[in-house]
């Protein structure tokens, strides 16, 4: 097994929340309970007609162990689909209105990336198999590096230290949805069929960045080639084809299916995961995406996570029926 099918595991992209040592389960009584409300349908909804595509893909670089195959025609009902990753000004809103609190903050920490903590910052404990992450208390979505961090010039980055709970809390709030994993790719890919990324076959069309992912030797050093160290605005770069930004890179994106590499659900319409299981799907990538050891910004890439596991790479957009 070589570099890259060994890291066909969740751990190396997005750490689930019982890799850390200190694990207690948080009361979830009290202060924190989305209401359900509706907000209203706003020009960053789009509306997708669905139909027939191809979904998954055989890369001869994929991970086969994560269920990226087999290539399979899927149809779809029509839906919409935010343009853009739910961003910390609009959660913002939702926890002024709900007084909302994330399951970071109920358990007291998150998982933040070590590059990104200022130096000098108090040992934090290490995930054994991706030493990158690092357990911070007091990291939450106000605070991605921890207590001393802040939102300030970030307001219209991707919200992150967001469990697939609290994502579902905020779709819950707007009158939204997680879009399923099926919805996710076909708006990925924007119109292409069997493209590699969401802009085609390329990776840098034109000696251009595409997305927000690592540039340069991972994890020790960023060139930021494209810009960005950790995460950028919600509305960077260009869209796809169906007008849909970062869906390759920036943050992974929680969906609605419970994960399965197998894909026992045969079904070719409107197709959903496993009625259950011990992860959610994520989608897209991230900011620490890198050819060398996870390349997941390939649009038929996927893995997954623990529904209350949050880290500093993991987002999420709305869709609705």
């Amino acid at each position: 097994m070589d570099e890259r099918q060994a890291a066909a595991r969740p751990v190396c992209c997005a750490a689930p929340r019982g890799d850390s040592g200190d694990n207690p389960a948080p009361s979830r009584a009290g202060p924190g309970q989305a209401t359900t409300t509706s907000i209203a349908a706003d020009s960053s909804l789009l509306h997708l007609p669905g139909g027939s595509f191809t979904m998954g893909g055989d890369d001869p670089d994929g991970f086969t162990a994560d269920g990226e195959g087999p290539i399979r025609r899927v149809t779809l009902s029509p839906f919409r689909i935010d343009r853009y990753a739910t961003s910390n000004r609009r959660f913002a809103e939702f926890v002024n209105a709900t007084d909302y609190r994330t399951d970071a903050e109920r358990y007291g920490w998150s998982f933040v990336f070590a590059g990104l903590l200022p130096a000098g910052f108090p040992i934090a404990s290490a995930v054994t198999q991706a030493p990158w992450w690092r357990q911070v208390y007091g990291a939450d979505w106000r605070h991605p590096e921890g207590p001393s961090s802040s939102l300030t010039e970030r307001m219209d980055h991707p919200v992150v230290h967001v469990s697939w709970n609290d994502a579902v809390a905020y779709c819950q709030w707007a009158g939204r949805r997680l879009p399923t994993e099926a919805e996710w790719e076909y708006a990925a890919r924007g119109g292409l069929e069997n493209a590699r990324y969401a802009w085609g076959d390329e990776l840098t069309p034109g000696g251009r960045w595409m997305c927000n992912i690592w540039q340069g030797t991972f994890p020790t050093e960023n060139t930021m080639a494209d810009g960005y160290l950790g995460t950028a605005p919600v509305e960077a770069f260009d869209p796809n084809g169906f007008g849909l930004h970062n869906v390759a890179g920036n943050v992974w994106e929680w969906c609605a299916d419970w994960f399965s590499a197998t894909h026992p659900n045969t079904a070719t319409a409107d197709p959903r995961g496993p009625r259950g299981g011990e992860s959610k799907v994520i989608r897209g990538g991230s900011y620490l995406c890198h050819h060398s050891y996870c390349n997941r910004y390939r649009v038929a890439a996927r893995t997954a996570n623990t529904p209350d596991s949050s880290t500093g790479n993991m987002g999420f957009r709305c869709a609705a029926t």
